[in-house]
């Protein structure tokens, strides 16, 4: 009999409290970018290349995904998102053959900002969202320096906070790449080694201002080598690290828009070429609410070297309705030295190379 009455007592309170209303939905969302691309002088013996590009489409990276956010009650949303890169040309998957390559994170919300846990953006990848007018296209900065358009961490803890007009955010890793697939994206640091504390160990901040008709930033990325690293030119071991500096702004005049940047890199893993600087310039212009020509050029400058590389690119888009749009781009890089950097990303350059290239392609975003 106590014990019916302790059942009742029990349903009435919990009757009284007040309930976390949680509502909850999920967005599946995506994007398909196939292009044709012809590039010249991709080997020593002067040939030219004609394909499809796999690694990132012509203006775009294909991508998809799923997001969601669910209300908690109290101001809280529990949020996440899951998004997987793929190659539309094969089929086949990105980010070193991960499910989930792009991100796949998870955690809390408010109007503090946002804390996360899993594998995300570092701050430097997403401090050029307004200072880059041409992104992560196949004629790019991403030609340059590889790093800036695929940096994502592993087992990571991130924050991202907006505040106005003032945006910061911080992420701190503790194994930045567990994939050992190779290409810039799976180089085989995993890190969380009991004997090595700092190996792999990563860590980026990032402060902005945006205030609409212009912006600036300034963003830090650095990450420790580790036993195995597999990524070229990059510290193989938790003693040394390679750090990247970014500054970038944009002016909007009107239909116009200025924007650029200047990225300084100390790699301790590369005894050749440690110290780089890479300035960057762009415009921007809708010529109709249809059509807008972006343009830019970039210069990748090893200190205390004879190596150099020239980058210029322009680019036409063309939206066949919101979500679709046709593009065309042309390309030229100008190696100096021994420089060997490829105008195109997954492509190939003989030192002291100068190349051109044109594609043409359409994306679809959903």
């Amino acid at each position: 009999m106590k014990m019916k009455y302790v059942a009742v007592a029990a349903g009435m309170l919990f009757a009284s409290m007040p309930a976390a209303q949680a509502q909850s939905n999920v967005q599946v969302y995506g994007a398909l970018d196939v292009a044709v691309e012809h590039v010249t002088n991709v080997n020593a013996n002067g040939d030219s290349l004609t394909r499809m590009p796999s690694s990132s489409g012509g203006i775009m990276p294909s991508r998809l995904g799923f997001r969601g956010a669910e209300d908690i009650g109290g101001g809280l949303k529990v949020v996440f998102t899951l998004e997987s890169g793929f190659s539309p040309d094969t089929g086949a998957m990105g980010q070193g053959n991960r499910l989930f390559g792009r991100q796949s994170w998870v955690g809390l919300a408010g109007d503090w900002g946002q804390v996360t846990v899993g594998r995300t953006y570092s701050m430097m990848f997403s401090s050029f969202a307004e200072s880059d007018v041409i992104g992560p296209s196949q004629f790019s900065i991403g030609s340059l320096d590889s790093y800036l358009p695929n940096s994502r961490h592993d087992n990571s803890v991130a924050y991202r906070g907006t505040f106005g007009a003032v945006g910061v955010g911080a992420t701190y890793s503790l194994g930045r790449d567990a994939s050992a697939a190779g290409g810039p994206t799976a180089t085989n640091c995993g890190g969380e080694l009991g004997n090595d504390s700092k190996a792999c160990r990563n860590w980026s901040a990032m402060l902005k201002y945006d205030g609409g008709n212009w912006g600036i930033v300034g963003a830090y990325d650095t990450y420790n080598g580790g036993p195995g690293a597999a990524a070229a030119f990059s510290p193989t071991s938790s003693a040394q690290s390679d750090s990247r500096s970014h500054v970038g702004g944009f002016v909007k005049f009107g239909d116009l828009k200025v924007a650029g940047g200047y990225v300084r890199r100390n790699n301790e893993g590369s005894a050749l070429t440690p110290r780089s600087n890479l300035p960057y310039f762009g415009v921007s212009y809708a010529v109709s609410p249809l059509l807008t020509i972006d343009a830019q050029v970039a210069r990748l400058d090893f200190k205390n070297s004879d190596r150099s590389a020239d980058l210029m690119a322009i680019r036409a888009n063309y939206w066949l309705s919101k979500r679709t749009t046709v593009y065309a781009m042309a390309g030229y890089i100008n190696n100096d030295g021994a420089s060997a950097i490829a105008l195109s990303a997954g492509s190939s350059a003989s030192a002291g190379a100068t190349q051109k290239g044109i594609l043409t392609g359409i994306k679809h975003t959903f």
